[in-house]
C-alpha cells in the first residue's frame, strides 16, 4: 500500500487522518476499516486515525483487505471515507516520527566529502555505520514550503532514502532486521552547509546546521512493495532540471546493518525513521551549486514518488 497522512478542512477545525493511495483517491483508512468489520470502536483499536497510531499495530493485512474492497464514498456514520486527490492537503506520511537518526551509508558521497574538506577517508568508516541525530519535530511533506533559514547563506538539498520502523525491537540481528521495516519514503535533509562545516571543524555535529527541517513524503510505500529497497532509481531536480542521479545499490552500509548497530543494547520502536545518508552527487555541495530562494526542489525515488518543496 502507499500510505500518507492528509489533511481535510471540518466544520470543528482542520483533521489529520491516515489515508491509503488507490489510484487518483485516497481512502480514509479507518473508516474503511470500520465499514468493513461494522465497529467503529473496534476500529479505532486496530486501525488508528493516524500513521505514529497504526505503526506497529499488526493488523495490516485486514487493513488492506478494507482499502481494497472499500468503494463507498460515505460511510454508515455519515463520515467521508473516499476523496478525490484534490479535497486534501498531503502532509508528510508521518509527521512526528519518533526519532530521526540519518546514517552515512554511500561511500561516493563521504568520499566526496572528505575530499573537499581535504581529509582523507577515514577507515572507521568501514567498520560501524555511522549517525546523527536530527530534528524530529521539523518534519515538513510534500508541497509544503521550505524557509531559508536566517543563520545560512549556504542551503543545500540531500537525496536520501529512509526506512521507518514498524515494530519494536532490542537487540534485532541484520538477518531478522527487514521485518521491523514498516515501509519507505523519500527524505530530504536540509543542510546549513557553512554552519555544518565549522560544527564538524570543532569534531561536533552535524547538529544546527540539520535539525531545522527535513522533508518526508510524498507516500510511505509498504515494504511488500518493495521488494528490492537497493536498486531504486533516485533523481534530485531544481526547477525541473536534473541535477543528481543515483541507485540505492550503492549502498555500503544496509538498513539491516543499521538496525543491528542501533539494536545492541539499544531499543527501536515503531516511528523511528532512519535515512540512508545522500546517495553520490546527490547534493548541491558535491557539485558545487546551490540552490537559491524561490527554487522547486524535487526529488524522486522509484517506487515511491516525488518529494517537492519551494524555498522562500
Amino acid at each position: 500500500m502507499k500510505l500518507c497522512t492528509f489533511e481535510v478542512k471540518t466544520h470543528l477545525g482542520r483533521h489529520r487522518r491516515l489515508g491509503a493511495v488507490v489510484d487518483d483517491e485516497i481512502v480514509d483508512v479507518s473508516f474503511a476499516f470500520a465499514n468493513m468489520i461494522g465497529d467503529y470502536r473496534l476500529a479505532d483499536v486496530l486501525a488508528p486515525c493516524t500513521m505514529r497510531g497504526y505503526l506497529g499495530r499488526g493488523a495490516y493485512p485486514m487493513i488492506q483487505e478494507a482499502v481494497t474492497k472499500c468503494v463507498i464514498i460515505e460511510g454508515a456514520e455519515g463520515e467521508t471515507v473516499r476523496y478525490r486527490r484534490d479535497q486534501v492537503k498531503l502532509l508528510a506520511p508521518l509527521p512526528d516520527p519518533v526519532s530521526v537518526r540519518d546514517f552515512y551509508a554511500f561511500e561516493n558521497h563521504v568520499r566526496k566529502g572528505f575530499e573537499k574538506r581535504g581529509e582523507p577517508m577515514p577507515d572507521e568508516w568501514f567498520q560501524i555505520p555511522v549517525f546523527y541525530r536530527s530534528g524530529h519535530e521539523n518534519i515538513i511533506g510534500t508541497d509544503e514550503e521550505v524557509k531559508w533559514p536566517s543563520f545560512t547563506e549556504k542551503f543545500d538539498y540531500e537525496l536520501e532514502l529512509a526506512a521507518v520502523i514498524g515494530k519494536r525491537g532490542k537487540d534485532v540481528k541484520a538477518e531478522d532486521a527487514r521485518e521491523y521495516i514498516a515501509g519507505f519514503t523519500v527524505m530530504n535533509d536540509f543542510s546549513a552547509r557553512d554552519i555544518q562545516r565549522k560544527e564538524m571543524k570543532v569534531r561536533l555535529g552535524p547538529a544546527k546546521g540539520k535539525e531545522w527541517c527535513t522533508a518526508l513524503g510524498p507516500y510511505l510505500v509498504t515494504a511488500d512493495e518493495i521488494p528490492d529497497p537497493y536498486n531504486l532509481e533516485m533523481t534530485a531536480r531544481i526547477n525541473g532540471e536534473v541535477w543528481s542521479r543515483g541507485n540505492s545499490r550503492a549502498m555500503y552500509w544496509k538498513f539491516e546493518q543499521m538496525i543491528e548497530f542501533l539494536t545492541v543494547d539499544g531499543v527501536i520502536h515503531p516511528g523511528d525513521v532512519i535515512g540512508s545518508g545522500t546517495v553520490g552527487t546527490g547534493c548541491g555541495l558535491e557539485l558545487d551549486r546551490w540552490v537559491k530562494r524561490g527554487d522547486v526542489i524535487e526529488l524522486e525515488i522509484e517506487r515511491i514518488g516525488v518529494l517537492r518543496n519551494r524555498v522562500v
